[in-house]
């Protein structure tokens, strides 16, 4: 019996798979596909190829990444996702006033977290955007993809000057080609990993402000230095453009203060060399959410993201890739219910802003503000990132006692 169903489960993925995949492309092809971006070519492909992470036509992680895809298909199809998966009112937001920027922040770090890994980072001096994301949707297109839960907070226009944006990798709801293009006419620079300049060119970026980096290189914007970190994880805006593009967190080293971003990875072996090669880092930001059991070395989950902060050496950390959108089935509050959890286990300072709240991180006090909600604890949820994608073999952080 158990084996029937197996089959029949399997039986049905694949025809579900095969027909979404005959949908999307009869839309695709009936849609401007400008949001798909553009594949390297000429000198910047010539620069990806010689990365050491490129392999055989496309970019690899050094810990190869696993994931469950029949226990995936399986809770997609068969599984309930959490009622609370999204907000059921409305979540608490701030709206930023831009009269606020004109002030330089008091200790010389200031953040405003705007949902999900979206952030506005200053940093002794320098403003720097990350990951923005304004669209209605992270998709390519308007039609489909995660709706966010609220309206953009602030509009582009009332953001202070900026100094740079940075992108952690082209997945669609780290690079959002509608905010690119509001943003063409802007004299700011754009870090990006190898490979993703081709997706900005395409939408009006000159080439003479897009600087890409490969991992531990680095790039100055006055008396601030951006490195990029190693990650583990991946690219591409479509199936046959997989792996095309390299993938990245970033190190922000000023004359005062350091801070570190994640960007989406897995947990990996590189932590502890970044913070011993960059940090200490006055602030850490990273991605604690969107995260599942069938698909863990993909995302950190919580408390792999509060060792991660302990490896790279943070003081203060924020957790972001959360409170926006909806990727996965866990409750919405979950991660930061998990990561507060894990963190006073591990006697982790974490600061935890309302979207839109501007915050200077090293001087904040935040009480909870999110509803208090079922959620799964890390030990009836447990995300253990496999060592080299075998999943027999597990990484596995200090226990809470």
């Amino acid at each position: 019996m158990a084996r029937s169903l197996k089959t029949r489960v399997i039986r049905v993925a694949i025809v579900a798979t095969l027909v979404l995949m005959s949908a999307i492309g009869v839309l695709l092809a009936a849609t401007d596909t400008s949001g798909l971006g553009d594949t390297p070519t000429g000198d910047r492909l010539l620069r990806t190829q010689q990365s050491p992470q490129w392999h055989d036509d496309h970019f690899e992680n050094r810990q190869p990444i696993w994931a469950d895809g029949f226990g995936a298909w399986k809770n997609f199809l068969l599984g309930e996702a959490s009622p609370d998966s999204v907000p059921q009112s409305p979540v608490p937001v701030v709206r930023p006033d831009p009269k606020s920027y004109l002030t330089p922040p008091d200790s010389g770090l200031r953040m405003t977290w705007l949902g999900h890994a979206t952030t506005l980072l200053e940093v002794d001096g320098a403003v720097l955007l990350i990951d923005p994301l304004w669209s209605d949707r992270a998709s390519p297109v308007s039609w489909a993809g995660p709706r966010r839960w609220y309206p953009p907070l602030i509009a582009l226009a009332d953001l202070p000057r900026v100094d740079a944006v940075l992108i952690s990798h082209d997945h669609v709801d780290h690079l959002d080609m509608r905010t690119i293009v509001a943003m063409r006419d802007w004299s700011t620079v754009f870090v990006v990993p190898l490979g993703i300049g081709a997706h900005l060119e395409r939408w009006g970026i000159p080439a003479a402000r897009i600087r890409e980096l490969d991992w531990w290189q680095s790039t100055r914007l006055g008396t601030v230095e951006l490195v990029a970190t190693p990650a583990r994880h991946a690219s591409g805006r479509l199936w046959s453009k997989t792996n095309k593009t390299l993938w990245a967190g970033w190190a922000v080293a000023g004359p005062s203060h350091r801070v570190w971003y994640s960007g989406d990875t897995g947990f990996h072996t590189d932590l502890a060399a970044i913070g011993e090669r960059l940090g200490p880092f006055d602030l850490t930001l990273i991605e604690s959410g969107q995260y599942d059991t069938h698909w863990p070395d993909t995302h950190l989950g919580p408390e792999q993201a509060v060792e991660a902060h302990r490896l790279v050496r943070g003081k203060v950390m924020v957790p972001v890739h959360w409170g926006l959108i909806q990727q996965a089935p866990h409750a919405w509050t979950e991660p930061i219910e998990r990561v507060m959890a894990a963190a006073r286990c591990h006697e982790v300072p974490v600061v935890a802003p309302r979207p839109g709240e501007i915050v200077e991180p090293l001087q904040a006090s935040i009480a909870p503000w999110w509803p208090q909600l079922p959620w799964r604890t890390a030990a009836q949820s447990a995300v253990e990132a496999t060592v080299s994608g075998d999943p027999a073999h597990r990484a596995h952080v200090p226990a809470c006692r």
